[in-house]
């Protein structure tokens, strides 16, 4: 029994067990009574247990595949940045070696041909651009330093490139910035120079590689001499050697400290900084810049303490400064004309060679030339004529000469000429006073009547170059002075000359050696003297020659200096009338005693006792009773 009961018991046990299995496998059926209820919910929420817990499982399982793998992808993604890397690098040392540092550009490569007087004080000068190319040796240590503490303090030792500047420009350009500047001195020789100035990602690229380069195939030095030739330095020059001039009127090689950091201190904003010591705002931020350099350059030993502590900022020279298209400009056509021809070379050639020709002209002389004939001198003039006067009294009938009218307006015209005896060297050249309405030079070119000019030279026998003097009726105010310093020289006549030496980039090309020859024997040469002297050895002769009363000649020599006035006058053209000689105004011997005196004094000083207007004066026209010549 208690066996059947068992396994009844565990029949219908069993039967029990299996169907609460099925219904706890299968969480419930819903039609089954309500005892199931809570059976049905805590089956359910055991589901969503189970399903957080896949999760978890899952993202373990994540984390642990992550970590296992880790490593194999940071090595894939290391090998793939190392493969960018060597690509860029490899591309950039393909570059590197594909570019070619390129010729300086022809506007860059143009230099200016500068004149000075035989002083060494500016003239002027001819040429596209105002620039000339000098040698570093020739630029100060302190100058190069100044410029290296203003531009690029670490140049001595940066490879030619400013990553940290490059990074700033190119940012810049992508994203529409203001443009950046910071480029070592390399760089911006490579722009100046080399390359055009765009703004463009590739051409910066382009600057670097070359700069880069450039750092590694040339000096510093040679790098940093390209760059003082070529970078600009406002009022219109380019290069040191012009900026010296502009500024301070002296070569690179004689500037101060104080010069070298002020132009250096300019290289920042030229266009800005060209206006200093005109414009009080400008140079105020100038001197708070040149004071920055200089304190950089005391800091790294350029200049010593006393230095810095004695530098004063140093005064510019007028701005704008003004041209010389006056009288100047004679003397530069005549000193290129000959400098061309000793170089064998055409002057439009000279002016772009970057040549330097010193002339034999006496600026201050030739300034004071101006100034003193400048009084109607190339100005018309209602002043009466001698002749005019004398024909108005005769028509007036006795009436005052105020009362009279003058016939018409006169332009005079004066040409002075000094040069040195047995040398031939020109001190003066005047020729006119405004060369922008007469490019003619009256006193190399003009042919002015001589009349009793060439009296003294009457029945000699003169030889080449002087043979045909005397039948010469009007020569040039040149060749007349040239046949009295002759006659100064005891007979010696000398070639005039205007260029003295020609040099480019510190080597002379050409030196000026007087030309010689004996034109007239000594004996005719003392007849001269003794003519115009009225004794031999006295103080220096004075000869005042005419044509009638259209034109004037006065020459003063003695064994240093030989000066000769020429004056004429014509009325001035009008319309299709041509120009046509007139009278010389009354006037016109005090200008020419005034001129001679002046230009006289200026070149060797007044002799002791010496007054031309006291002089005898024998090659006044015949019948002419009344010297032009005034006295005082």
């Amino acid at each position: 029994m208690n066996g059947a009961d068992v396994d009844t018991g565990g029949g219908v046990g069993g039967t029990g067990v299996a169907v609460i299995a099925d219904d706890h496998d299968r969480g419930g059926s819903p039609g089954r009574g309500p005892g199931r209820g809570p059976g049905r919910g805590r089956h359910g929420a055991g589901g969503r247990g189970r399903l957080t817990a896949g999760l978890r499982r899952r993202l373990v399982k994540r984390r642990i595949r992550i970590r296992r793998t880790r490593g194999r992808r940071l090595r894939r993604a290391l090998v793939v940045l190392l493969a960018l890397l060597a690509n860029l690098v490899g591309a950039a040392v393909v570059a590197y070696h594909l570019t070619k540092i390129p010729e300086p550009h022809p506007e860059t490569a143009m230099q200016s041909t500068v004149f000075v007087d035989d002083h060494g004080d500016y003239l002027g000068r001819r040429g596209p651009v105002d620039r000339q190319e000098i040698p570093l040796s020739q630029v100060p240590r302190y100058v190069q330093e100044a410029v290296i503490a203003a531009e690029n303090r670490s140049f001595r030792t940066d490879t030619g490139i400013s990553p940290r500047a490059i990074a700033r420009a190119a940012w810049a350009t992508v994203s529409g910035g203001d443009r950046q500047g910071g480029s070592t001195i390399t760089q911006q020789y490579v722009k100046n120079a080399l390359l055009s100035p765009e703004q463009t990602l590739s051409r910066k690229a382009r600057e670097a590689l070359i700069s880069i380069k450039l750092d590694r195939t040339r000096s510093k030095d040679e790098i940093l001499q390209g760059y003082l030739n070529t970078v600009y330095f406002g009022r219109g020059a380019a290069g040191i050697q012009s900026a010296a001039r502009n500024y301070f009127g002296v070569d690179a090689k004689d500037l101060t400290v104080s010069q070298g950091a002020a132009l250096a201190s300019v290289i920042n904003i030229p266009s800005y900084y060209e206006k200093a010591g005109s414009d009080p705002k400008v140079t105020a931020k100038l001197v708070d810049r040149w004071e920055w350099v200089l304190d950089a350059m005391a800091h790294s030993g350029a200049i010593t303490s006393a230095q810095r502590a004695g530098a004063r900022f140093p005064a510019f020279r007028f701005y704008p400064p003004g041209d010389t298209d006056g009288q100047r400009q004679y003397l530069i056509d005549a000193a290129a004309s000959e400098a061309a021809d000793r170089l064998g070379i055409t002057e439009d050639q000279l002016a772009r060679g970057g040549y330097t020709v010193r002339t034999t002209f006496d600026l201050t002389a030739q300034d004071a030339t101006a100034e003193l004939a400048a009084d109607g001198t190339e100005k018309k003039t209602g002043e009466k004529t001698a002749a005019e006067e004398k024909a108005a009294d005769a028509k007036a009938g006795g009436k005052k000469r105020a009362e009279v009218k003058t016939s018409g307006d006169v332009r005079v015209h004066t040409a002075v000429v000094a040069l040195v005896p047995g040398d031939g060297a020109v001190r003066v050249l005047y020729g006119g006073a405004d060369y922008a309405s007469q490019p003619f030079n009256d006193a190399r070119d003009g042919a002015v009547e001589a009349g009793t000019a060439l009296q003294p030279f009457s029945g000699m026998k003169l030889l080449a170059p002087l043979t045909d003097l005397t039948r010469t009726a009007a020569p040039t105010p040149l060749r007349l002075a040239s046949a009295y310093a002759t006659a100064a020289a005891h007979g010696v006549y000398a070639t005039p000359y205007t260029v003295a030496k020609i040099t480019r980039a510190g080597r002379t090309l050409y030196e000026a050696h007087p030309r010689t020859r004996t034109a007239m024997t000594r004996a005719d040469a003392g007849m001269v003297a003794k003519l115009l002297y009225g004794r031999l050895d006295a103080a220096p002769a004075t000869r005042t020659g005419a044509a009638g009363l259209r034109t004037l000649w006065q020459t003063t020599y003695d064994e240093h200096l030989t000066l000769t006035v020429a004056l004429f006058a014509e009325h001035p053209a009008k319309g299709k009338k041509a120009a046509l000689p007139a009278p010389l105004p009354y006037t016109a011997g005090s200008r020419s005693l005034s001129v001679s005196e002046g230009v006289w004094s200026k070149i060797v000083g007044t002799a002791e006792g010496h007054d031309p207007a006291a002089e005898p004066n024998p090659g006044l026209p015949t019948g002419q009773t009344k010297p032009i010549l005034a006295t005082r």
